[in-house]
């Protein structure tokens, strides 16, 4: 885990405060813009041009079931949908909690009632969907193959039969795992790689590479230096950074305790065992710590896949 403090000259892109403020504020989404359009490499005509920040919490469509909450919500000027979240580590049921999340921008987009015609009759509505991206910033891999070199990931709903056609072309779930990215300011190719650079350097970061001389990375580090805040958003910021350390202790905790625990119970079952309770106890951690400063129990839950009974009695 990185040793950052209030000590660097600019914060940590990875806490919640720095993200939110960079990505999830109206005011800044030239930032989300320009990512946005270099993550999806999009040029010319298909640029976005423009986002519109939506409520960052969905409820479900009954009241008892769960509702989610994004970090970041917003559509763009096509009516396109898009999820950005930023993981600091590997959660319970990533993928699935992911696949929930894209639920419901594509069940908001369901229209009651008819549209009347001029000739007097009506029309309901037809099911047409706009696209729906769920975006995933990782501080860590998403698995341990060798073989899965790649920093981002697209994935889509394809045919088994026909691998190169797509079944549909309204959902797709975008992952990027930093940990994979590794170059050195001299070795940046285009905005993407310089999006990946500036997130993962900012903190440490003595001034402005020279390679980052676009106008959006002029804005982010003035807005990014730490001296200029007040005390609110410096108070923000600490806690902000205390929780996103706590959060590393906890998990390496875990780590070490799992494969204490795993040792202990032998070889081959100890391993086994181990790996489950870790994961187990690591869930059980991330709640207690998030307790202890005053976090939703539905959110707890919502990320450390525990119950709501599990969490009540920590």
């Amino acid at each position: 885990m990185p040793s950052e403090g209030l000590y660097e000259r600019y914060i940590n892109f990875y806490t919640d405060f720095a993200f939110k403020k960079f990505f999830g504020t109206p005011a800044n989404k030239e930032f989300l813009i320009s990512f946005l359009n270099a993550l999806l490499n999009l040029e010319g005509e298909e640029e976005i041009r423009d986002v519109r920040h939506l409520n960052t919490e969905k409820l479900p469509i009954v009241e008892s079931d769960r509702k989610a909450i994004y970090d970041v919500y917003c559509e763009n000027n096509k009516g396109e949908k898009f999820i950005v979240e930023m993981q600091k580590a590997s959660q319970i049921n990533f993928i699935d909690r992911s696949l929930y999340y894209s639920s419901f921008p594509i069940q908001e987009q369901g229209e009651k009632g008819f549209i009347y015609k001029l000739d007097g009759s009506k029309k309901g509505w037809d099911y047409s969907l706009r696209k729906v991206y769920v975006i995933g910033i990782l501080n860590f891999n998403l698995d341990d193959n060798p073989k899965h070199t790649e920093i981002v990931t697209h994935a889509k709903i394809r045919f088994d039969e026909y691998p190169d056609e797509l079944y549909c072309d309204k959902l797709e779930f975008i992952n990027v795992e930093m940990p994979k990215f590794k170059k050195t300011e001299e070795e940046l190719d285009g905005m993407l790689d310089k999006w990946f650079f500036a997130m993962k350097n900012l903190y440490h970061l003595a001034d402005r590479p020279k390679a980052l001389r676009e106008s959006v990375f002029k804005k982010l580090f003035n807005l990014a230096e730490i001296a200029k805040y007040q005390a609110p958003e410096l108070l923000a910021y600490r806690d902000s950074l205390k929780d996103y350390r706590d959060y590393y202790n906890t998990i390496e905790y875990a780590e070490i305790r799992g494969r204490a625990e795993g040792i202990a119970e032998g070889i081959e079952k100890g391993e086994k065992i181990g790996i489950e309770k870790g994961k187990k106890q690591q869930a059980i951690e991330i709640a207690r710590n998030f307790k202890k400063v005053g976090i939703d129990i539905n959110i707890i839950a919502e990320n450390t896949g525990l119950t709501l009974d599990e969490i009540a009695k920590l």
